[in-house]
């Protein structure tokens, strides 16, 4: 049990049947009255976000999130299948739980499963990937003051803005949180 004076950003805790991570917290000393942890909490399997104030004594459980390494193999239907590289375990997610989390991901590739009490909630792919152009208009040069991008469709079906000056072809480091282009490779 961790009490809310306890609380650092990062911690899950369970709260009402529903499991959170702590976003923000700031303790409260008013001139008057007792002292309250304000907080600022991310509903892990929805995604929501909720501000709640505690008193300092209030105790919760702590949520064990477990994150797993597991192979993404293939889609069949709207049932995306994953492999445990260990156990070689198999196992099907369908497109709600997944999201567009493997928007970057090619098949063969490692994703992390994120999960509590046995039950998947996220999938989570790498932070960076390297993926090759497959289309791509020319860009052409001129009345271009700064910085501009034209759109061009990576390996996996995922639409990229990149600078004018990649190609058919090129591989590009993308940044899966963001979906930006970092560089070429």
């Amino acid at each position: 049990m961790i009490s809310a004076g306890d609380f650092k950003n990062g911690l899950t805790i369970e709260v009402e049947g529903n499991v959170y991570q702590i976003v923000e917290f700031q303790h409260v000393k008013p001139g008057k009255g007792a002292a309250f942890v304000r907080t600022k909490m991310k509903n892990i399997k929805s995604g929501g976000v909720v501000e709640k104030t505690f008193r300092p004594t209030e105790k919760f459980p702590q949520a064990h999130i477990e994150r797993k390494e597991m192979q993404y193999l293939y889609t069949d239907g709207d049932l995306y299948y994953f492999m445990d590289g260990e156990t070689f375990d198999q196992i099907g997610l369908n497109e709600d739980a997944i999201g567009d989390a493997l928007k970057f991901v090619r098949e063969n590739d490692n994703v992390t499963m994120v999960s509590h009490n046995g039950e998947i909630f996220a999938v989570e792919p790498p932070m960076f990937v390297e993926l090759e152009v497959t289309e791509c208009e020319p860009g052409e040069k001129g009345n271009t003051a700064t910085g501009a991008t034209k759109p061009c469709t990576v390996e996996t079906g995922a639409v990229v803005y990149v600078p004018l000056f990649v190609n058919l072809g090129d591989k590009l480091k993308i940044d899966t949180r963001t979906g930006e282009y970092l560089s070429r490779v």
